[in-house]
């Protein structure tokens, strides 16, 4: 099953779309989400998120400045200052 990722910045939704994993700059250390993690909250510091659209698949990297990510039952959703 594909993990639900959105990206969001004060401006606008960048990204909404179904991904296999997302890796994410914590603010503790960089934290892998799939399908079915366990709810949580981070921070986030200023790095890349990297989307891995697919299991074998290269991933896309998408610098973010500082914000915030949420893990739901629903998936991830990165709430970031600045991202592009």
């Amino acid at each position: 099953m594909p993990l639900h990722f959105e990206l969001v910045t004060p401006e606008k939704l960048l990204r909404s779309e179904e991904v296999h994993m997302v890796v994410v700059p914590g603010s503790e250390g960089d934290f892998g989400v799939l399908e079915g993690h366990a709810p949580f909250m981070s921070t986030i510091r200023d790095g890349e998120i990297m989307v891995h659209k697919t299991a074998g698949g290269a991933p896309e990297a998408i610098r973010v400045e500082g914000g915030l990510a949420e893990v739901t039952t629903r998936g991830l959703t990165v709430l970031a200052e600045k991202a592009g």
